[in-house]
């Protein structure tokens, strides 16, 4: 397990890490990326979205151009101060601060789920996939991104200390682990010799049995609502 999969690390390195995130994150995941992985991710006006590990808000942007409003989560407040700054604590973007592997969310509480840059950071990836599909509607969209496993030998080893880096077979085990059926991968670079991506996009498999109240639970957990000072 790399450092920053560690949550307590995970959380103090982005306490100081948020300050400059949105001036390096571009050289690694772009405008361009992200809005490829948007047509693949297919949402409508009107779906009721979830992104996890929203961090400063840059896929949440994104985001905004294709439906009226987006619940965002994430663990780091830091991030989510950047995020504040943009999208204001009461607007179009519904804080929450929570975990990627146990949601407080309701079963089938959205139509589509967004995660990008985040899934290096968990310890348990499958327990939160796992999640993901619970609080998804059946036929709905999963689309999660991460880091493509290095090809050079001396870069896998710096990649297995820091955090998770997988490729498309680890990806399709990962989901298949989590109760997924149907998962395309798609390696994404914003140029030659740049980090590569992989973007895996999923369907929620039928349920066998009746779900809870779709309406969202804002709080499974005391401290869930991050738009409170």
């Amino acid at each position: 397990m790399g450092i920053l999969e560690d949550k307590d690390n995970a959380r103090l390195f982005y306490r100081y890490f948020s300050r400059v995130y949105d001036t390096i994150n571009p050289y690694i995941w772009d405008d361009g990326m992200r809005n490829q992985a948007l047509e693949w991710f297919d949402a409508d006006r009107d779906d009721r979205v979830l992104d996890v590990g929203a961090g400063t808000g840059f896929a949440t942007e994104g985001l905004l151009n294709h439906v009226d409003e987006v619940y965002a989560l994430d663990q780091s407040r830091g991030q989510f101060e950047q995020a504040f700054r943009k999208f204001g604590k009461h607007g179009k973007v519904r804080f929450h601060m929570g975990d990627a592997e146990r949601l407080p969310f309701k079963d089938d509480s959205f139509d589509k789920l967004w995660s990008s840059g985040s899934i290096e950071y968990w310890p348990d990836p499958v327990a939160a996939l796992r999640e993901f599909r619970r609080v998804v509607k059946p036929g709905g969209t999963v689309l999660v991104v991460g880091p493509d496993y290095p090809k050079l030998r001396v870069f896998q080893k710096l990649a297995d200390a820091i955090m998770l880096f997988y490729d498309a077979e680890e990806a399709e085990e990962m989901f298949r682990e989590a109760g997924f059926e149907e998962t395309r991968h798609f390696i994404q670079q914003r140029h030659r010799g740049s980090p590569r991506a992989i973007t895996s996009v999923a369907t929620v498999p039928e349920s066998d049995g009746p779900s809870d109240d779709p309406g969202v639970e804002a709080d499974r957990d005391a401290d869930s609502d991050a738009n409170d000072d």
